[in-house]
């Protein structure tokens, strides 16, 4: 499939016809990058972004405790005489 490149004020675009958006599954916000005399485009990638959901899930399931709460209050020298409100 061929495209134009058009100029966009000061800069270049092109369209990207939908049904290739479709397949290759890019949502709103892309990543752009150079190798090799050819442009990737890629999906941002989000790395926390089930983290809500998956945060939710530990406490529904009561994993998220502290795994050393029989060690607390433990106070370190320098918690006892070097540390300040």
């Amino acid at each position: 499939m061929k495209t134009r490149i058009v100029q966009i004020g000061n800069s270049q675009g092109i369209r990207i016809p939908k049904v290739l958006l479709e397949q290759s599954g890019l949502l709103d916000e892309v990543e752009l990058e150079v190798k090799d005399r050819q442009i990737i485009i890629r999906t941002v990638h989000r790395p926390r972004a089930s983290w809500d959901s998956r945060f939710r899930t530990m406490a529904e399931n009561g994993d998220d405790e502290l795994l050393d709460k029989d060690t607390l209050p433990y106070q370190s020298r320098w918690d006892e005489k070097e540390w300040a409100w």
